[in-house]
């Protein structure tokens, strides 16, 4: 249940939340029993079921983990991964409860995982084993959408999330909100818009927020802003690419780009349209025109920036690689990328680590968007987009008719343009990490700036989640 990290000792990824948790909880109000149950995963479920397999039979390992039920339902993503293992997925359910509170969102966190290498599989393959686990989880009443919530996460997609509401609604036929048993589906199938790029864009935001507040940018020694500042992204995956894509469409300089196969680092920067060109033509991001090979994908990480985002997977910057990090802001696009010692290190430094618990809460966001719209069987802006249209069409001939002036066509277009529903999932996840940045912000404050963000954001959440048990009572 255990990783081995690079120095070859074991590395528990649930270890490392609770640590951080405890970290946290003295700066709080709460009696130890109280702070146990925030802490504890109340139900995990490990199962094992067999499938055929060309003219084999497998038999598969999969989890199910509800890390806390102060909210319902439930909400966290499924992972295929041979990494997959019991403390991993406890880990970051446990993280899924710090996240949905942090940012207001009221789920309580869980998390899945298959241990398969979705690779070595059809596509038939994939389906029959998704939805055998799918109609696992309805057996032991762990999927719903008032109970548990799942979403894409790594190695699964719209796909995987379509096969399970399926297997859902066949299940359970004649439930009318059976869509919202699951999020991160295709449009076509009650997903939201903007939902791909929830994450990524959310990292975006979050990092901006944090550049944009004069007084932090002021003890680090660089100007207010993204725009020109050098950003270093590992992964080039969903997360990766969509956040280096928005930092780039807003002025940064992305100078270094990791993946599997090495790094590439260029400090003129990196045009990242011309990157996913070039890697779509030749299979990798080595050997972009204008840009250094790096053998050792790790490395990368090591060179100069402003703003580094690992946006891969866990305990990727440890204490064998921490003292050599130069960036001087941190973004954790993937789930737990530092571990408790590299936290340590890099503080002491003086570098803004912004969490993940905070910083990736994109998807849940605007999965919690898509959640509501499945319960309301409506698209967002259909009702109101043309009364939107109308209104400010009624408001800029007034103003044409006193001014005697005409705006530009193009101006037009802007101000007469009604909410689409990608608008307003763009708006919400905005105004959702900036709102959630500045709660964090005034945490730390609060303890008189002798905390790190993370511990403010844990204390935050342990804060919120504290209150809901306070006032729901706990059984006798």
């Amino acid at each position: 249940m255990e990783n081995t990290n690079a120095q070859g000792a074991h590395y528990s990824f649930f270890r490392g939340v609770e640590r951080n948790f405890d970290k946290a909880a003295k700066y709080t109000r709460y009696e130890t029993g109280i702070l146990q149950q925030i802490k504890v995963c109340n139900s995990v479920y490990k199962m094992k079921f067999p499938v055929r397999v060309g003219n084999d039979i497998e038999v598969i390992e999969a989890y199910r983990v509800q890390h806390s039920h102060h909210k319902l339902p439930c909400k966290g993503g499924i992972r295929y991964s041979m990494d997959v293992n019991q403390d991993e997925v406890m880990a970051l359910a446990a993280l899924m409860t710090y996240k949905c509170a942090i940012v207001n969102v009221p789920f309580g966190g869980a998390k899945g995982g298959i241990k398969i290498d979705p690779k070595r599989y059809t596509n038939f393959q994939l389906e029959n084993i998704t939805r055998r686990y799918a109609s696992e989880l309805v057996k032991k009443n762990f999927i719903g959408p008032g109970i548990d919530v799942p979403a894409p996460d790594y190695g699964t997609g719209a796909r995987e999330m379509s096969w399970i509401v399926d297997t859902y609604a066949s299940l359970k036929p004649g439930e009318v909100d059976a869509m919202a048993c699951i999020t991160g589906k295709p449009v076509t199938q009650g997903g939201v818009r903007g939902r791909t790029e929830a994450t990524g864009l959310g990292v975006f935001y979050g990092v901006r927020e944090v550049c944009n507040t004069a007084d932090d940018m002021k003890k680090l020694g660089l100007p207010v802003g993204v725009e020109g500042k050098r950003v270093i992204v590992q992964g080039l995956g969903n997360v990766g690419y969509h956040a280096a894509k928005f930092f780039y469409d807003n002025g940064s300089i992305i100078v270094g780009i990791a993946e599997y196969e090495g790094g590439i680092y260029c400090e003129k920067g990196i045009d990242i349209y011309k990157l996913v060109e070039h890697r779509k033509a030749t299979g990798s991001i080595l050997d972009f025109p204008g840009a250094t090979n790096i053998k050792n994908s790790a490395d990368t990480l090591e060179q100069p920036c402003d703003i580094l985002i690992p946006a891969a997977l866990e305990n990727v910057i440890n204490a064998s690689n921490a003292t050599r990090i130069q960036a001087k802001i941190i973004g954790e696009g993937a789930n737990g990328p530092l571990s408790p010692e590299a936290d340590e290190i890099l503080n002491k430094k003086g570098v803004i680590i912004v969490p993940d618990m905070y910083l990736n809460a994109g998807g849940v966001t605007v999965s919690y968007f898509e959640w509501l719209k499945n319960l309301s069987h409506v698209r967002f802006g259909r009702l109101d987009k043309r009364f939107s249209e109308n209104w400010n069409t009624s408001i800029l001939k007034t103003v044409e008719d006193l001014t005697g002036k005409r705006v530009t066509d193009i101006e037009r277009v802007q101000l007469l343009h009604g909410p689409d529903e990608v608008d307003l999932v763009y708006s919400g996840l905005e105004d959702t990490m900036i709102g959630s940045y500045h709660e964090i912000r005034e945490a730390m404050l609060s303890l008189d700036g002798t905390v790190d963000m993370r511990t403010a954001a844990f204390t935050l959440a342990i804060n919120k989640i504290g209150v809901s048990y306070e006032e729901l009572g706990i059984f006798p």
